[in-house]
């Protein structure tokens, strides 16, 4: 296993990357822009047309931003489910709060065909849908946390979570099924995942919640790595497994509630950022994981949405199925070519 120091040129290699991504995120969309003008836009300097630096500005920067906060964020709570469960299958969706963050949308965009007008819903817009997906998604964790109080058992607590999710997921198909169509149509958009609806004020909060989900991610690395030898060993080293739990369900809320309420529930980046992380990492310090799947994560999701814009394309593709189509494939072959999942 490569020492802590030699993962330094690893970490150069991954920032020079994901800049590289991000200039060619940026650059890329249905209007051409020169790659000079672009570079002159970000630099604040005059561009060939006004419109161009319009565009980088309140576009497409707001878009990358958006990605990377979502791509790692997500990659981090995956991280921090496979490590408290100590279950390689584990994600952001195994506690329900993504399937929260949907239920809270899809009671926006259908509950008033539901309640036949008897519930008046005001006007379906970005802010209020990702009010709607932030209530959701913390009312499941609130209820999970709940329920982490009474039960001492952490696979007892993931199937918990599983039902949550099972149990939401069977109220948004009765929200579906007494919804007009056109409502209907409204919240399979948004399940599609976006990352191109943020304003500069809701990149804001979205950046707001991940750096508190991060901070507590940070504050739980001895918890972390301690708890991946056991809840025994962890206890005789002195963690404080309860409250451990409770800080690292936390923080999975704010990352993942927080990206899929701005940007739709996202699959695939959660469950398979940290697998691909350790096949270059080859290691369990989460001093080292943590800010690797935090890069890795961003650069992925930065490059699903370079593909989903497909370049001088009015069409943009949704991002839930892109992630998916490309990064599945990938996964299934590093584990077939390791022969073996490194955990």
């Amino acid at each position: 296993m490569p020492r802590s120091k030699s993962y330094g040129l690893y970490f150069v290699l991954l920032i020079a990357v994901l800049l590289a991504c991000f200039l060619v995120n940026i650059s890329l969309g249905s209007v051409s822009i020169p790659f000079k003008e672009v570079v002159n836009a970000i630099l604040g300097n005059a561009t060939e047309r006004g419109s161009w630096a319009y565009i980088i500005w309140d576009y497409r920067i707001p878009k990358a931003l958006t990605a990377i906060l979502v791509g790692s964020g997500l990659a981090l709570s995956g991280l921090l489910m496979q490590t408290l469960f100590r279950n390689p299958l584990a994600g952001p969706f195994v506690l329900g709060i993504s399937s929260g963050a949907s239920l809270g949308a899809a009671i926006l965009i259908m509950g008033a065909s539901l309640f036949n007008g008897v519930v008046a819903f005001g006007m379906v817009n970005d802010i209020s849908l990702a009010l709607a997906s932030s209530i959701g998604s913390f009312v499941v964790l609130l209820a999970v946390m709940v329920v982490a109080t009474r039960v001492k058992d952490t696979m007892a607590l993931l199937i918990i979570g599983l039902m949550f999710g099972s149990l939401t997921a069977a109220l948004v198909s009765v929200l579906s099924y007494f919804s007009t169509a056109e409502k209907l149509q409204q919240y399979i958009y948004w399940s599609f995942g976006s990352l191109g609806n943020l304003s500069w004020q809701q990149l804001l909060i979205l950046f707001s919640l991940t750096a508190v989900g991060l901070a507590i991610s940070i504050l739980s690395i001895k918890p972390l790595n301690s708890l991946l030898l056991g809840e025994n060993y962890a206890k005789s080293m002195g963690v404080n497994i309860k409250r451990s739990r409770y800080s690292i369900i936390l923080a999975t809320g704010l990352l993942a509630g927080g990206a899929t309420a701005f940007a739709g529930p996202i699959a695939f980046i959660g469950l398979a950022v940290p697998h691909l992380t350790r096949q270059i990492f080859n290691t369990t310090d989460h001093k080292i994981l943590l800010p690797a799947v935090l890069v890795y994560g961003a650069i992925l999701m930065l490059i699903c949405d370079t593909i989903a814009q497909w370049p001088s394309s009015e069409n943009v593709l949704p991002i839930n199925a892109i992630t998916s189509i490309i990064g599945a494939p990938v996964v299934i072959w590093l584990l077939v070519r390791k022969r073996k999942m490194v955990f």
